[in-house]
């Protein structure tokens, strides 16, 4: 066992993204490993058998496999811009919870048997009006500068915008939007887009940031 961290990954997967975003800012090196999802490392799964990323093993064995857990432990080690100061935990709940299904019912609307996901497109806009409205009185959901809530929502506001960016585009939520893009130009987010290729036990390691 080492005693760096490995982390299991998958590039755009939301939940991954939120977690490297949180390791990257805290600077804790951990072990990177790139997962196919069609073809998922027996690693993986031996130690996380739901077999979703990001999985996070640690140096003494112990598996976290959440992903706000994963940004929880990386900034409880170093958090050199306070996003732990601003972690609104209703925000959150309601951009897992209620926002994420209906973001996959808009997005993929035949895995769940509908015609199309306009009913569930609106649904989720609900969600994103009220952070319009926070955001028309201050920069980012946590004040003057990107926190954990900001991070926790932003790459599923960004898988939203996406499925349909020009309408997106064209939406009444300039506040939403300027912080969209202002996180996706980020040099934070262009780091932890960096591509990988696919982990396999014989390759190289990878270290991340």
């Amino acid at each position: 066992m080492t005693d760096r961290p490995i982390l299991y990954s998958f590039r755009r997967c939301p939940y991954a993204m939120r977690a490297r975003m949180a390791i990257a800012v805290s600077k804790v090196q951990v072990e990177l490993r790139e997962v196919v999802l069609r073809d998922k490392p027996p690693e993986m799964i031996a130690v996380s058998p739901k077999g979703t990323v990001p999985v996070l093993l640690l140096g003494d064995g112990h598996v976290v496999d959440e992903s706000l857990d994963i940004m929880r432990w990386a900034l409880a080690q170093n958090d050199p811009e306070n996003w732990l100061t601003h972690a609104d935990v209703d925000t959150i709940a309601a951009n897992d919870g209620p926002f994420k299904q209906a973001l996959d019912r808009y997005k993929y609307p035949h895995r769940y048997g509908l015609a199309d996901g306009l009913e569930h497109r609106d649904a989720a806009l609900k969600h994103l009006s009220g952070l319009n409205e926070i955001l028309a009185t201050q920069p980012y959901l946590g004040g003057s500068a990107p926190a954990f809530t900001d991070i926790a929502l932003f790459p599923f506001v960004r898988q939203f915008a996406a499925t349909d960016q020009i309408w997106f585009d064209e939406l009444p939520l300039s506040a939403l939007q300027a912080w969209l893009n202002g996180l996706l130009a980020s040099d934070l987010f262009g780091q932890i887009m960096t591509r990988y290729p696919k982990w396999t036990a014989d390759a190289d390691t990878i270290l991340f940031p």
